[in-house]
């Protein structure tokens, strides 16, 4: 009788199933513990290993499209002014705005050259990050390695973080361009503490190596992009996704973005 009751009753799963289903539709690489999260947002309770075992039997596990390449490096030796690791990987905090992050890193594409032959081209981000929720507050984006750009960015960085009432720290890897006169005085003269990583040590930066590997993930590999403007476009478009939509279990299923709003609020 029990295995007959069992057989009789209805799906109780199908309602989860739909839901599961329409968070996959907006969110390609949500896996179920990101499901789970969104699903707990919107105020319904249930198990982990519920949506783990509905993710299974509609088979939405999430394939990741890894690539082994050489990693950008702008470390060119010293060229100007070093600074002292302040970080020392101690990446939480509490307050908005107080420590920033940022690195570069490098995208390829392919164009046709006046041969017709397909060429690699290559593209480069420089986005500067908020330690405090993990949100990406400025960047640039350029078809070489510009300092131009990165002054771009710093500034507008400098400017969104203003409102800091404790001074700031701005951290990096000892790149060219953090080693410039014009990065330095930038810094000082808003009274920024500047940070860097010790030489070769990617783990000192590992927050924004871990974003760089994130967007990779899941906007790059297995994509192939044939324009500038087009690329350029899919990382902007991550970005806003990342910020906005892209919940993270740290914060408490919230995205970068609505994880600020809501202490602001408070």
């Amino acid at each position: 009788m029990y295995w007959q009751n069992r057989l009789d009753r209805e799906d109780v799963n199908k309602e989860l199933e739909t839901l599961v289903l329409e968070i996959r539709n907006k969110h390609k690489d949500y896996g179920y513990r990101r499901i789970y999260g969104e699903i707990r947002t919107q105020g319904i309770c249930v198990n982990k290993k519920r949506i783990q075992r509905i993710v299974q039997k509609l088979g939405l596990q999430v394939t990741s499209f890894t690539r082994k390449s050489r990693k950008y490096s702008s470390y060119r030796g010293r060229v100007g002014t070093l600074a002292p690791n302040r970080i020392k990987r101690r990446f939480h905090t509490n307050i908005p705005h107080q420590k920033i992050t940022t690195d570069t890193t490098e995208f390829k594409y392919y164009e046709l050259d006046d041969k017709g032959r397909m060429v690699i081209k290559k593209l480069y981000l420089d986005p500067y990050m908020d330690l405090f929720n993990r949100e990406i507050i400025s960047y640039s984006i350029s078809p070489r390695p510009s300092a131009q750009n990165i002054m771009k960015a710093l500034e507008e960085a400098i400017d969104k973080t203003s409102d800091c009432r404790f001074r700031r720290t701005f951290h990096s890897d000892q790149g060219w361009a953090y080693q410039m006169k014009s990065y330095n005085y930038a810094l000082n003269k808003n009274s920024i503490y500047q940070s860097m990583s010790r030489k070769g040590n990617c783990l000192d930066n590992s927050v924004m190596e871990n974003f760089f590997g994130i967007m990779k993930q899941e906007m790059y590999y297995g994509q192939i992009f044939y324009r500038y403007d087009d690329l350029k476009r899919a990382i902007e478009d991550f970005i806003q996704y990342y910020n906005e939509k892209r919940i993270k279990q740290s914060l408490r299923w919230m995205s970068p973005t609505e994880y600020r709003l809501r202490l602001n609020a408070a």
